[in-house]
């Protein structure tokens, strides 16, 4: 499906982003896993900037976009004793103040100091009866430079819905936007336990409603039995793949775990990345995760266990499941589970064999069934659906996402934007590692265990080296830029 990079508006000038009051099923259950602090689901966008902006300026910018989108003003809200489901409702007291932050880096200091930062920002949690949200300025770049250290929870949205948004909200021009739209702050009447009532019965009678349609469905295929039976068995096994940890073991190296986050980012050119892998048949993405299994693979080395040819890593890729009728913004997505080919060495086999594997996962008819499964778990206690949440995801060596970006410059409040690196949560595994493509560059950011990572500074060099061979598919590509650890 193509994604169309900027949210429509309504007619008094919002964006028509993650509109809905309820939570899917989906975003629910991470909620609620949230009841285990290592399943906690922030996400980190640190946006480095060529000046400063005006303060008051990126005050009064952050108070329209949290005009613009009414999302930036609500809270989670707990259903009535703790029952159903959470939703979406207005907060009474939202503060800009508290949401807007101000801090500068230490003279000397550069992008690694700025990491530091954000790492200790990300691992604090964001306060639950406030809407998901906080924003940090920081001064005192090399040069004059700053960033945007821009925090929020998973819930409000994955990484496609973040690219709308931001595609939404960020300035095509240096110079302030005379004709953009005012509207008013978002109102609406306060919640009623009347109102609460009414909103889980219809939530739940939404649930019972799909199981419903799914047995008349499934009686309507008796027409043809022996088909209906074919395809029914399919998906169950196809479901059983899906909602299961690869058979991969996970690699020694990084076997243990923590609630400590290390980032660290890298710069890959766009155009060279596509091109090696289409130089195989591959795609810019088959290329990326062939990249990152380089780098695993270097790093397993070195810490003493090397891997044979056909050693295989557990790794989770995010697919988008998003369809024309789900508005912008939330969640739609659901978990490619791979026995990843770490153990090649030769990177144009690896990104055929990554490619390979990839069709088979997407082509799984059950891909969505993770929808479904998490409606109906979002309504166990917490600690429960957190104990399944972290069975799912702990045996995961690598997450891997990659998210479209801004390709055409951007600006926030004057300054524009240089680089843009999402740091998105570890839920468990020992790394999660995104892509966002701003402009020319592949933005590569990796949320690592520091448990698991005990040498951050040698994996950064292996991450140099893993798409270095890869980019060395096509002549005169053998080049990452600077990394900025």
């Amino acid at each position: 499906m193509s994604l169309d990079p900027t949210p429509p508006r309504s007619d008094d000038g919002r964006l028509l982003w993650s509109r809905s009051e309820e939570l899917t099923g989906f975003e629910a259950l991470m909620w609620r896993v949230e009841a285990d602090p290592r399943m906690r689901s922030t996400v980190v966008i640190v946006e480095i900037l060529d000046l400063e902006p005006d303060w008051d300026r990126f005050l009064a910018a952050t108070d329209w976009a949290s005009r613009v989108v009414p999302r930036f003003r609500e809270r989670i809200v707990t259903p009535f004793l703790g029952a159903g489901t959470p939703h979406w409702a207005l907060d009474p007291d939202f503060d800009l103040h508290y949401h807007v932050r101000r801090l500068r880096l230490p003279d000397g200091e550069d992008r690694a100091g700025l990491l530091t930062l954000a790492e200790q920002i990300a691992m604090t949690p964001l306060d639950p009866s406030r809407p998901l949200w906080e924003a940090t300025l920081v001064g005192g770049l090399p040069d004059g430079g700053a960033a945007l250290v821009f925090k929020l929870s998973h819930v409000l949205s994955d990484g496609m819905g973040l690219a709308q948004l931001l595609a939404g909200l960020h300035s095509r021009s240096r110079a302030p936007m005379t004709d953009k739209p005012q509207p008013p702050p978002p109102s609406g009447p306060p919640a009623t336990l009347g109102h609460e009532v009414v909103r889980q019965v219809r939530s739940d009678l939404g649930l019972v409603g799909g199981a419903v349609r799914g047995v008349v469905g499934a009686a309507a295929s008796l027409i043809r039995p022996d088909r209906a039976v074919r395809d029914a068995v399919a998906y169950v096994v196809s479901a059983r793949r899906v909602l299961s940890p690869p058979p991969a073991p996970p690699l020694p190296a990084l076997e243990l775990r923590s609630p400590s986050w290390r980032f660290r980012t890298i710069d890959v050119p766009f155009a060279d990345l596509r091109a090696a892998g289409k130089s195989v048949g591959g795609s810019v993405n088959d290329a990326y995760v062939a990249g990152l299994l380089g780098a695993f693979r270097r790093y397993s080395q070195r810490r003493g266990d090397p891997l044979p040819p056909d050693r295989l890593m557990p790794v989770t890729l995010p697919v988008s499941i998003r369809r024309e009728e789900h508005e912008p913004g939330g969640n739609h997505f659901a978990p490619a589970r791979l026995s990843a080919p770490v153990g090649i060495v030769d990177p144009a086999a690896r990104v055929v064999d990554v490619r390979r594997r990839m069709k088979i996962a997407l082509g799984e008819p059950a891909l969505e069934s993770v929808e479904i499964v998490s409606a109906w778990l979002a309504r166990l206690p917490g600690p429960v659906v957190a104990g399944f949440g972290g069975g799912a995801t702990k045996s995961n060596d690598l997450q891997a996402s990659n998210i479209p970006g801004l390709r055409e410059d951007a600006f926030l409040a004057g300054a524009r934007i240089v680089r843009s690196y999402p740091f998105a949560p570890l839920p468990g595994c020992a790394a999660m590692i995104a892509m966002v493509t701003h402009g020319q560059t592949c933005c590569v950011a990796a949320n690592l265990d520091a448990a698991s990572f005990t040498d951050l500074p040698g994996f950064e060099q292996d991450l140099a080296d893993g798409f270095a061979e890869v980019l060395a598919l096509v002549p005169g590509t053998t080049r990452t830029e600077e990394r900025t650890s």
